[in-house]
């Protein structure tokens, strides 16, 4: 005898339509995954390329404030300085520097001149 939809299972009637819903879930949902991760790339390109031209400014900046800085450290910059303040700043004379001599190198000492020390407690050496 021919068996009609209507003595069929509600599970086998909504099966294939349930396979259909998943599918279509997962190829939109793989698709919205896509362009919102197309989406990301292009705004962290756009931020890299922000900071990397923000880095050149500062890199230009700090060149030009370390030039800058160096002129303004220059012994003849600074004297001009002095005496546009006003400041009688002069050059010092001979009698004024006082000159040190430049600490030596201590010759390394031979083997059977090194002092060691005592390997027995400090208390019992002591009367």
């Amino acid at each position: 005898m021919a068996r009609n939809r209507k003595s069929q299972s509600a599970a086998l009637r909504f099966g294939p339509a349930l396979k259909a819903s998943v599918l279509c879930l997962l190829i939109g949902g793989s698709g919205v995954g896509y362009v919102w991760q197309k989406d990301q790339l292009g705004r962290l390109s756009q931020v890299s390329k922000v900071r990397e031209s923000r880095l050149q400014a500062l890199r230009k900046e700090n060149f030009r404030l370390r030039t800058q800085l160096s002129f303004l450290y220059s012994p003849r910059r600074l004297e001009e300085r002095a005496k546009e303040l006003h400041l009688g700043l002069v050059p010092p004379q001979a009698s004024q520097v006082v000159s040190l001599a430049e600490p030596g190198v201590d010759a390394p000492t031979p083997e059977s001149v090194r002092q060691y020390a005592s390997q027995t407690d400090a208390t019992s050496v002591m009367p």
